[in-house]
């Protein structure tokens, strides 16, 4: 493992390029209203400030330490190196488009398929999450633990939405989770909703079809705070699209259950 005081001055770095780059997407932030931008693929948006984005950090981050690796959502894996940046510029791209408050600018670092830290800035809504493996992870400076809920009827569980995935499954698992007495809901941002689960906020995310772009920021505040994952990066989850479960520990069987995962 990387020496965990060059892992911290990176996450340090990190923070202050992220902080930058979420400052350029509110800029770019456009008015409450009817989605501006094109599509990749249904309810699938891409904005000016995708590109932009992730130009800006990929050019800063090459800057500042051209050993590294560096793999966007956008431009796909653009340089090679022990440590790999992974960014996904605007995740909630389909709020970001309307005007909406739920997005954020998420990067995280792997070495090899371990993730080691992790930024994640929400500037609409003033939250800025941070992690180091083995160290903490922290929301606005406050330490992440994930949720003490132990009874499913007391459980608030999201679901990821894609047009990957057929109306039947989506069904499927929402009444495998009404069974449970979970009040299952949607926010169309994957590495928030990720955060949440880590730090109590919600019992468990469900996202039947995703990228390491969405969650490299996140896998790391969920361990650090506790939470329960699917073995996502084990089962395809660093070159693929695939499943995520990320739970509250209490309540962390029964969910893994209904949703039809394994959980670490």
């Amino acid at each position: 493992m990387t020496d965990q005081r060059l892992i911290a001055q990176r996450l340090e770095v990190a923070r202050a390029v992220v902080a930058d780059a979420a400052a350029l997407a509110m800029a770019m932030r456009p008015p409450p209203g009817g989605p501006v931008g094109t599509t990749k693929g249904l309810q699938n948006y891409v904005t000016e400030a995708d590109m932009a984005v992730e130009a800006l950090v990929s050019k800063r981050l090459e800057t500042l330490f051209p050993e590294d690796g560096f793999m966007g959502e956008e431009g796909g894996r653009q340089r090679q190196g022990g440590l790999t940046w992974v960014i996904d510029p605007i995740d909630g791209t389909s709020n970001y488009a309307r005007g909406r408050e739920r997005w954020c600018v998420s990067l995280g670092l792997m070495q090899g398929d371990i993730p080691v830290a992790g930024v994640i800035n929400a500037p609409a809504l003033g939250e800025i999450y941070t992690a180091q493996r083995g160290v903490g992870a922290w929301m606005n400076g406050r330490a992440l633990k994930a949720s003490p809920v132990d009874d499913t009827r007391s459980a608030m569980v999201e679901m990821g939405w894609s047009a990957k995935v057929s109306p039947e499954t989506y069904a499927n698992r929402s009444k495998a989770f009404l069974e449970l007495g979970i009040a299952p809901r949607t926010g169309a941002c994957g590495a928030l909703a990720l955060a949440d689960v880590a730090s109590g906020r919600c019992d468990g995310y469900l996202e039947i079809a995703i990228n390491l772009w969405d969650v490299a920021a996140a896998l790391v505040l969920l361990h650090e705070s506790g939470a329960r994952v699917s073995p996502f990066l084990r089962d395809g989850g660093m070159t693929g699209c695939i499943s995520i479960l990320a739970a509250a520990p209490g309540v962390a069987e029964p969910i893994a259950h209904a949703a039809g995962m394994e959980l670490l």
